[in-house]
């Protein structure tokens, strides 16, 4: 027969793994320390199509030894994407990304992009406005550098990333980082809510 410290000592690790349980966040809850900024987290989908959302404008300059995922120096293209709630092309779509990339690199693999990100959320419209400079294989942040409606004065970031790719269509999971600066967070009705992961439906 077990010794009754024993019993007390399982129940004290059990009862201390169970507090564990109860106070860590759910996948879904965010847990980003904004410092005292208003600053919203959401992640939407990117459904694109080769010669149907986006489309090659400039055929570049092979450069040497350009690998399979890389495009000529210099290429030039712009998309039209639309953005859904979940990787499901016939998901609720939310928002459209319009933009222009340009391969930036001679082995074909970076590229600075400009993109307008419009969104129609649940609780937030307007657009947010990205440049920067992205990687075909690398997951890289790209600044937000602001917006339009509730979105107006945004920081942030957005981090793309590719989740498959069956020719003709791409998808991309973007993961959005918003934060406004205080002097302007108390302008907006929705200010009261600190920090929020966001329900978009």
């Amino acid at each position: 027969m077990a010794h009754p410290a024993l019993h007390l000592y399982v129940l004290a690790i059990l009862l201390l793994a169970l507090s564990f349980m109860a106070t860590s966040p759910s996948p879904s809850t965010s847990t980003h320390n904004c410092r005292g900024l208003k600053c919203l987290h959401f992640t939407l989908y990117q459904q694109e199509a080769i010669n149907k959302t986006v489309y090659l404008i400039v055929k570049g300059v092979t450069g040497p030894d350009v690998s399979p995922s890389a495009s000529p120096f210099g290429s030039m293209f712009v998309n039209h994407d639309l953005l859904t709630i979940s990787p499901n092309s016939s998901s609720k779509v939310v928002g459209v990304a319009e933009g222009v990339s340009i391969t930036s690199s001679l082995d074909g693999l970076t590229n600075v992009v400009m993109e307008k990100i419009t969104l129609e959320l649940k609780h937030y419209k307007g657009s947010v406005s990205v440049i920067g400079t992205a990687h075909n294989i690398k997951v890289i942040d790209l600044p937000v550098v602001g917006g339009t409606g509730d979105f107006m004065f945004v920081q942030g970031y957005i981090k793309p990333s590719l989740v498959t790719f069956e020719n003709p269509n791409i998808l991309y999971k973007i993961e959005f980082h918003l934060y406004w600066p205080s002097y302007v967070a108390n302008h907006f009705s929705h200010s009261t809510d600190r920090s929020s992961t966001l329900n978009v439906v």
